[in-house]
């Protein structure tokens, strides 16, 4: 039997992203209720620099060419579903929007957990309890974050189609037809999940960090981000195992985690959420699937 390919998306703005072997597709539900898919080829760095994809190192490498691809698909979805002229994001905008995001994030879950516990370090004996505070302080921090940006009403319409991205893996997976029946019956969490990744990140990160041992705040900011592409290199590699053996009881207590903070970024899809996401995987499954955004396009220029 041949191995399925482990496919994955992400949520957009009224829709679902999914990538595949070499295309990645896109299926956004418009204002008017219909539902419009186009895809691209994915990129060939891979290809060009197979060092990438070496164990250890290919979890950087995914994680900047998901976040390239994220925003682009995000700008994407949102002149979609807004009917709104389509905007190509440049180069250099997508770069701004990196770094943005980059330095917020830095600054929120790495300088300021740092900064406090380096100042609590005088009740903190050694550098595996400091670095423990240190990382619950972290995950702490992320929890605030997402309960947060949930309370977001389009926030939460994301987490939804979050959720019939990973029910709709699951039935492909699963062997299934792809059909909102198939798909409804399957869990909103799954082990591969970007946002378990965050977490094995974080929980990694603790023993890495407690290896640099002490230093004033500088040091421990800039040794902090200069063992990051170690970091999330485990972290990804942890996610490569989990996936391909959930379900295997020796691993389930590892994966649990994860799975439980999905259950923050993921809400039960609606029926129309699913045929979205249920559009989107299949349009990479079909090598023969019409364009259907191209066919949409011409017929409201004709209209």
């Amino acid at each position: 039997m041949q191995k399925k390919f482990p496919y994955g998306g992400m949520a957009v703005i009224e829709g679902v992203m999914m990538r595949g072997p070499a295309r990645t597709s896109i299926a956004v539900r418009k204002s008017d209720g219909t539902i419009l898919v186009d895809e691209q080829p994915n990129s060939d760095w891979g290809k060009r620099f197979p060092f990438l994809k070496w164990p250890f190192i290919r979890g950087t490498f995914v994680l900047i060419e998901s976040l390239v691809v994220g925003i682009k698909m995000l700008n994407y979805s949102a002149n979609l579903a807004l009917d709104e002229e389509e905007d190509e994001l440049s180069w250099g905008e997508i770069l701004l929007t990196m770094v943005v995001a980059f330095g917020m994030a830095i600054l929120l879950f790495m300088v300021l957990p740092t900064a406090i516990v380096h100042y609590l370090q005088g009740f903190l004996a050694g550098p595996w309890t400091q670095n423990l505070v240190e990382g619950i302080i972290r995950i702490a921090f992320f929890f605030l974050y997402v309960i947060a940006i949930a309370r977001m009403p389009d926030i939460a319409r994301v987490f939804m189609y979050h959720g019939a991205e990973h029910k709709t893996i699951f039935a492909y997976e699963a062997g299934e037809p792809l059909t909102v029946e198939n798909v409804k019956k399957h869990p909103c969490l799954h082990p591969r999940c970007g946002t378990a990744f965050l977490l094995i990140v974080m929980i990694i990160s603790i023993v890495v960090f407690a290896l640099l041992g002490e230093g004033d705040l500088w040091y421990r900011i800039w040794s902090r981000l200069a063992v990051l592409p170690v970091v999330a290199g485990l972290g990804y590699e942890f996610l490569k195992l989990s996936g391909r053996y959930y379900g295997k009881g020796w691993l389930n207590w590892l994966i649990a985690p994860g799975l439980w903070m999905q259950r923050l970024t993921t809400r039960e899809p609606d029926h129309a959420q699913m045929e979205v996401a249920i559009a989107a995987l299949q349009r990479i499954l079909d090598d023969n699937a019409p364009n259907l955004l191209a066919e949409a396009r011409t017929n409201q220029a004709s209209g």
